[in-house]
């Protein structure tokens, strides 16, 4: 029997030009800002709720925004690239998000600071999927594709560990510094996006904009991120939550009516017939929402019951990060020779490995025989998932919605973070009043637990989805 490898026509062939280089690097280099940029700012926190006066229900907002204006924009930001430009949008957004880190650094209201953050959040919902899209619809899809996503996703993941230590030493000068850092570095890429990104040219799109679907998803993702967000702090029972909650649901299920009857739907449910799509997304949302659980408890660990410094906090992370950054730019030769799916799949079992081992931890530290083992499965994880999942979710889809796609993704991730975060939060509070060290600990193993279910759960879509595919 003839193989459906014999059959495929091969894959075209790409020549890596200097100038084609030099736009993937700035592609990169918004990603490793995006990046650079959370990490950083939550290493500042502490600081900043001492010199601005802020208590923690008012300064998880200054995550919380950002993760709201992210979260709640990014399926709007992909297919506005889609339909107005992606280079336009691209450039846009990110002077957009340089003049918010400008503006933040500079002022000293809470009010205004929260603000700049979901400003700065709003555009990298509208950079992300549109360099995302610049990458896939540059490349074509095979090897070439999966070498620039790789690539891309490792400098992602060395903007993060960059950003641990970098928010360290900025904020043993100034918590304002990790705000302004980011200013010279979007100006930067900025500069050179404009001259190397080949320009696009938006499909003509006769019958108008889906203004109804737009409003419909962009507010019903908002709310429901806000919901979420706030669940944990005004609890989950709360009259407004269940308010918001409801209201949400009954807008993203206009939404889905609206597209249903649109000439030109703002997302095409088409989209979801196509397998690799649907396991990709599926596979992000455990995946990304794990990890962010995980990073969570981690912090609480070494921070609060371990007194650790920011800066030996990161340095614990640090190891992981390396790992992505080594690894994830040759993860396109696994797939390559593997497959998506299968290197998905290995993914996961280092993160449920990874998170299982970290049960283990005890009231003592103990780095390399409790916590380094965890470090290092997760940075295997990432190296082999991340960039593997961003070049799943975009296979199979025409180039005039890889906007749209790597949207779809991205906004997986954020709900998943979201959503596993809030679940993280209210198992540990479940607890109740805790005091000693014993206590503390006994509180994060059953929000552990959760963390390694949600893994298993991912772990679980993607067998899945290899055994459709078969």
């Amino acid at each position: 029997m003839t193989s459906a490898a014999t059959l495929a026509p091969p894959a075209p062939t790409v020549t890596w030009t200097p100038r084609l280089w030099g736009a993937l690097v700035v592609l990169c280099g918004a990603l490793f800002l995006d990046g650079l940029d959370i990490s950083m700012v939550g290493v500042a926190l502490p600081s900043i709720a001492g010199e601005l006066g802020l208590n923690p229900s008012s300064l998880q907002w200054i995550v919380s925004g950002y993760i709201l204006g992210y979260g709640g924009l990014l399926l709007l930001g992909g297919r506005t690239a889609d339909l107005l430009g992606r280079r336009r949008v691209f450039l846009i957004a990110l002077a957009v998000f340089a003049a918010a880190s400008l503006l933040g650094g500079l002022v000293s209201d809470p009010t205004l600071l929260i603000a700049t953050r979901f400003i700065k959040g709003v555009a990298a919902a509208f950079t992300a999927p549109a360099g995302l899209s610049i990458i896939t619809t540059t490349f074509p899809e095979g090897p070439a594709r999966n070498k620039a996503l790789s690539i891309y996703a490792g400098f992602g993941a060395t903007g993060f560990s960059s950003g641990l230590i970098l928010g360290g030493l900025m904020t043993s000068v100034g918590w304002r510094w990790t705000f302004l850092l980011p200013v010279p570095i979007a100006l930067a890429v900025l500069a050179f996006g404009a001259r190397l990104i080949p320009r696009d040219h938006a499909p003509e799109n006769r019958g108008g904009y889906d203004i109804a679907g737009a409003v419909t998803s962009t507010a019903g993702l908002l709310i429901l991120v806000y919901a979420v967000v706030q669940a944990p702090t005004v609890g989950w029972l709360a009259v407004s939550t269940l308010l918001e909650i409801a209201l949400a649901v009954a807008l993203l299920v206009a939404f889905v009516a609206i597209e249903l009857r649109a000439a030109h739907p703002l997302v095409r449910f088409g989209i979801f017939r196509n397998r690799s799509v649907v396991s990709a997304n599926l596979a992000a949302m455990s995946m990304f929402g794990s990890y962010v659980g995980f990073q969570f408890i981690g912090t609480m660990y070494m921070q609060s019951l371990l007194g650790w410094s920011p800066l030996s906090m990161a340095l614990a992370f640090l190891p992981a990060g390396l790992m992505v950054a080594v690894g994830a730019p040759r993860a396109g030769f696994l797939v390559n020779r593997f497959g998506a799916g299968k290197v998905v799949a290995a993914g996961f079992v280092f993160f449920v490995v990874g998170y299982a081992l970290f049960l283990r931890i005890g009231a003592e530290p103990h780095y390399v025989s409790e916590v380094l083992p965890s470090i290092i499965c997760l940075g295997f994880g990432f190296a082999l998932a991340f960039p593997t999942l961003n070049i799943q979710a975009t296979t199979g889809v025409e180039d005039s919605e890889q906007g749209l796609a790597s949207g779809l993704v991205q906004t997986s991730m954020q709900v998943g973070g979201a959503i596993v975060i809030a679940a993280v939060t209210a198992v540990i509070a479940s607890a109740g009043k805790v005091s000693t060290p014993r206590e503390v600990l006994d509180s994060y193993y059953p929000a552990l637990t959760v963390v390694t279910a949600v893994a298993i759960a991912g772990l679980a879509f993607t067998m899945l989805g290899i055994r459709k595919n078969r």
